[in-house]
């Protein structure tokens, strides 16, 4: 059983940073100063922030969602997030027709677009919990509320430590995605926030994760579910690798410097490996891969809900693959008895796995029966392979509790991601770290791929690696993150997601800009826009250039 920080519906009345669709009244709660008067009730809030990043609300799937625009199951963060980064690229695409889900990989969304609007006020329903729970774990609170001077000592601070961490997760996507964002931190008053530059969120973000770093537990020793030193690094390590889109500026070497801190622990940091089998970290037991470095968690019984990998798994069960003879009720590759029949992926992520005479590599996982590779029509189920990389079994074959609803937790962070940004890092031109340690590191990880006989019999380039370059650094990403939730941001940062303006083949794609083969799009894709509605809320933003 993974033990992870108890669930609790605990629900106060925040400051919402004028944004208009979010549901943070009391329900059936007392204030403050009745629930936050024992450490049990810190905890609780504490909690009500983690679940925010796996649950759409109150009452489990659906009933009283936290966000009050559309389908409560489309405002989960992890459903938010996969449908951003993977929709519009070369990794997934939907016949859903859903209003705005196609657009995603049309790159033609707008800021009305209920799927972005959705995850614009996720990210900012987090950020207002944690500004209220900071405030309210002050000292001067804890004190006049007659808390134990060891709590206040002592958890408190921990307590403090990891809500500024959600907060800065939250920022980071923020800017990642939306770039000029309004602020609020929680010394903020009632008016309607600013909107802030980039460069100001991205001064905020490093700076609470640098300040933070001695009150975070040990990497490897908090409660599973729960932040520690190691999740705070790999935020602020994306923050330096993307440096560069966001603020014009590289920081390469400071990624390396923040990296090497998770590769080669110290001073209590427990060390991370790759787990033994690449889709153990994909399967129900993966809260047990020694390269997890945060999964959301997920308990098909206990925390049902429409978005993570419960999305991933049943969006990819359809046709063939759903007609296979039943084990116990359930689908025997993917361990859900639900056929949602909408996602699939493009032979341009096929591609990059070419077929192969020898060894194969063991990261291609799809299913093919039935299945064309070519997409010639994207609202066919049959075009395009079915991906079953994750599945609601554990190792042994045994499957969730629950036939819809998955107990696979979302790999936000993997050890893997360490390795793989430390070699871009140093690729390009960061300093702190060496060209052959960076050889190594993907060597690690293409052998896991390929197996005791990595090196013999493997397609040509795919073999032991002995340069590097950033084409090969793109490829391996995609071969080893695939549906993740990385790629836009990835294919942004190698400058192939919209424009291309280096003729790159990567930049296209299978009905990329809503076209068979693909077709260059604005470059104003490379940010979403913020909601209409927002705009209209606060008289302060000024809407993303182009939209």
């Amino acid at each position: 059983m993974k033990n992870m920080i108890k669930k609790s519906w605990i629900i106060l009345l925040v400051g919402v940073m004028a944004c208009t669709d979010l549901d943070l009244r009391p329900k059936g709660a007392a204030s403050s100063d009745v629930i936050l008067t024992t450490p049990e009730g810190y905890e609780k809030f504490l909690a009500k922030m983690y679940q925010g990043l796996a649950h759409s609300g109150q009452n489990g799937p659906a009933g009283a969602g936290d966000i009050r625009t559309g389908d409560e199951g489309f405002s989960q963060y992890m459903r938010g997030l996969w449908n951003a980064e993977e929709m519009p690229t070369d990794e997934a695409v939907s016949l859903w027709g859903d209003p705005g889900l196609k657009d995603y990989h049309a790159h033609n969304w707008t800021s009305q677009s209920p799927f972005i609007t959705q995850f614009y006020y996720r990210i900012f329903y987090q950020i207002s919990l944690a500004n209220m729970f900071l405030r309210e774990i002050s000292d001067a609170n804890l004190t006049r509320r007659g808390l134990p001077s060891t709590f206040i000592n002592t958890t408190a601070k921990v307590y403090r430590a990891e809500a500024r961490t959600l907060r800065a997760l939250s920022y980071w996507h923020g800017l990642n995605y939306f770039r000029n964002i309004p602020f609020a931190d929680e010394n903020s008053g009632t008016d309607a926030p600013s909107q802030a530059t980039p460069q100001q969120i991205f001064d905020f973000i490093e700076s609470e994760l640098i300040a933070v770093e001695a009150d975070l537990l040990p990497s490897r020793t908090n409660q599973y579910g729960r932040f520690d030193r190691a999740v705070s690094y790999m935020i602020l390590a994306k923050l330096y690798l993307n440096a560069e889109v966001y603020i014009g500026t590289p920081k390469y070497t400071e990624a390396i410097t923040v990296l090497n801190k998770i590769i080669t622990p110290s001073g209590g940091n427990l060390a991370y490996t790759l787990a033994p089998g690449y889709q153990d970290n994909f399967l129900t037991d993966n809260n047990t891969s020694p390269e997890m470095i945060f999964g959301v968690p997920a308990d098909g019984i206990k925390s049902p809900n429409y978005g993570g990998v419960t999305l991933i798994i049943n969006g990819a069960i359809g046709g063939a693959l759903a007609s296979l003879p039943q084990v116990g009720g359930r689908n025997p590759i993917m361990g859900n008895n639900q056929s949602w029949a909408g996602h699939r992926t493009t032979k341009a992520l096929v591609n990059l796995f070419p077929d192969e005479t020898g060894v194969i590599d063991g990261r291609a996982l799809w299913y093919t029966n039935g299945q064309s590779k070519e997409i010639n029509d994207i609202n066919q189920f049959t075009d395009g392979y079915m991906v079953t990389k994750f599945r609601n079994v554990n190792k042994s074959g045994v499957p969730g509790q629950d036939g819809t609803f998955t107990d696979t937790d979302y790999p936000l962070f993997r050890y893997a991601d360490a390795l793989m940004m430390y070699a871009e890092a140093v690729v390009r031109g960061g300093t702190g770290g060496s060209l052959p340690t960076a050889i190594t590191y993907m060597n690690q990880i293409r052998q896991r791929a390929y197996g005791a006989d990595y090196g013999t019999g493997v397609a040509p380039g795919l073999g032991v690696i002995t340069s590097l370059d950033l084409n090969l650094l793109l490829d391996e990403r995609g071969r080893e993150f695939y549906w993740e939730g990385h790629r836009r941001t990835d294919m942004i940062r190698f400058g192939v997601f919209s424009d291309n303006p280096t003729n790159n083949p990567r930049g296209l794609w299978p009905w990329k800009g809503n076209v068979k083969d693909g077709v260059a799009t604005s470059a104003i894709r490379n940010i979403y826009p913020i909601p209409a509605s927002d705009i209209i809320a606060n008289p302060k933003l000024t809407q993303n250039p182009g939209y």
